[in-house]
């Protein structure tokens, strides 16, 4: 057991004024199952990364024990898979790794397969189990659930829990509450280190904010009657010192003049240690400003049918046939484990060419609003974007303030966006646009906690005709009103 300790870290990344850290300190213990969250942008990745020393920083990290990053870049993929792994943890025994991938529920077969040919699913699990095999290391996970279905993800949790001495990114409030003991919160303005799971964490959190908002209106409510005391006694003041004139004995009056005014200077110092503490409070408080939808309302009962739909991945029958219907007013989740075709029925409706059987059917007029799974076609101005999209650039503007994106980046390329960051801008579009189907892809890959809350308030307030994938489980029970498992 040793102690990882950060003393009066900053760090600004070259050619920009906004400081990722600054004079930063904490330390945590490297038994820990440490779950590390924030709002996308605010330097998780970039903590981890300066862990690895992979950019200058001023300050102090001190720590005996050697880091491993996850996801591990693997070179050479179409090597096979063992051979990878072997290449990542060398001292690990056969019989080791094949007992970490029965933990994961991975077949020992998918050894031999060339990495590449892995779904990412399998991908990530071996890399875990490899990673996990070198003693005395501290791992840093970097959002392993991503594309992860929900079994999965709730075999990874399991998994993690075996384990200690790692630090997990990661937006899913219930697979972090599977699989951690300690939480790392990037907040606006402070570094929280806490004992317990992400629900424990953030109830204390929301306590220490209402308490600290019922405090901040009470020192308001002290500050307006100590203004109005001060302005009193200063006037009595005046008023006393000028009864002076022709007064029979000026030292009597000019001694209560002075007292006033004494009065009136204490009450102003109390006002600015009032002002001083109300300062101090607040000064981490998340907010999550309500979104607003405007879904069109389809004309007919039934926006799109399925019947006896099943995809095809060449001469491979990935689902078996399915059966439903999108009826208006419904949320419907697709759920299934990777490689289902999930996303294949969500193409088929959008018009995509893909082999399948079976009939898709949508309505006549059907205006629909897509979010992709993937961020990499994005690049350019955020100008270009929104003129690109025919939007409304106030209104996509405003709606993306709201889901916590600074200013700063308003200018930069797109390219240059956090993945969180690229998520939110699909997001935003989609929220622009009035449809009578949302078709939403795997949406919150990537987004962080608060912004994954404040979406699922908005479904549930707005109530859109909805066809989506997401494995974030508090997510989807929050939200969908039907679920098709494929």
């Amino acid at each position: 057991m040793s102690m990882i300790k950060v003393e009066d870290l900053s760090f600004t990344y070259p050619g920009s004024y906004d400081p990722i850290f600054e004079r930063v300190n904490f330390q945590i213990d490297t038994v820990w199952k440490l779950g590390f969250v924030g709002r996308n942008g605010r330097g998780k990745t970039t903590f981890l990364q300066l862990l690895l020393g992979r950019y200058d920083y001023s300050g102090h990290i001190h720590s005996a024990v050697p880091f491993d990053y996850f996801p591990y870049p693997v070179h050479q993929p179409e090597r096979p898979a063992q051979t990878v792994l072997e290449e990542i943890c060398p001292q690990a025994q056969e019989w080791e790794l094949l007992r970490e991938l029965s933990y994961l529920e991975v077949d020992w077969e998918v050894l031999q397969r060339p990495f590449q040919t892995l779904s990412q699913g399998e991908q990530t699990k071996l890399l875990l189990a490899a990673l996990f095999l070198n003693p005395g290391h501290f791992l840093l996970i970097d959002e392993p659930t991503n594309h992860l279905d929900s079994r999965a993800r709730g075999l990874v949790a399991d998994y993690l829990k075996r384990k200690s001495g790692f630090i997990l990114v990661s937006h899913d409030r219930r697979f972090l509450d599977g699989c951690v003991d300690h939480i790392l919160s990037l907040n606006r303005t402070t570094i929280d280190v806490q004992s317990g799971n992400f629900s424990s964490w953030l109830d204390n959190f929301q306590r220490q904010q209402d308490f600290e908002a019922a405090q901040n209106q009470r020192l308001q409510k002290d500050i307006r009657r100590l203004q109005q005391a001060s302005k009193r006694s200063a006037a009595w003041s005046d008023r006393v010192e000028a009864s002076k004139i022709g007064a029979y004995d000026k030292g009597f009056v000019g001694h209560k003049a002075a007292k006033m005014m004494k009065r009136s200077k204490a009450l102003e110092a109390r006002q600015q240690q009032a002002l001083e503490e109300k300062a101090s409070l607040l000064k981490d408080l998340e907010t999550a400003e309500d979104l607003k939808l405007f879904p069109q309302r389809y004309h007919a009962q039934v926006l799109a049918s399925f019947s006896d739909v099943s995809i095809r991945y060449g001469d491979r029958q990935v689902c078996s046939p399915t059966s439903f219907t999108v009826e208006r007013g419904e949320r419907v989740a697709l759920d299934g484990r990777n490689g289902s075709g999930k996303s294949s029925l969500l193409h088929l409706l959008l018009g995509e060419d893909i082999p399948h059987s079976g009939t898709v059917t949508v309505g006549s007029g059907l205006v629909i609003s897509h979010v992709p799974q993937g961020t990499g076609h994005l690049r350019g101005s955020l100008s270009h974007f929104a003129q690109e999209a025919d939007m409304d650039r106030s209104l996509f503007l405003a709606i993306l303030r709201k889901m916590g994106f600074p200013r700063v980046q308003f200018e930069k390329d797109l390219a240059d966006y956090s993945a969180g960051q690229k998520k939110k801008l699909l997001l935003a579009r989609s929220l622009c646009q009035q449809a009578h189907l949302y078709v939403w892809d795997e949406p919150l890959n990537y987004i962080d906690i608060y912004s994954r809350m404040q979406i699922e308030t908005l479904l549930q307030r707005f109530a859109p005709t909805m066809l989506f994938v997401e494995h974030d489980g508090a997510f989807r029970d929050g939200v969908a009103t039907k679920v098709v498992t494929l």
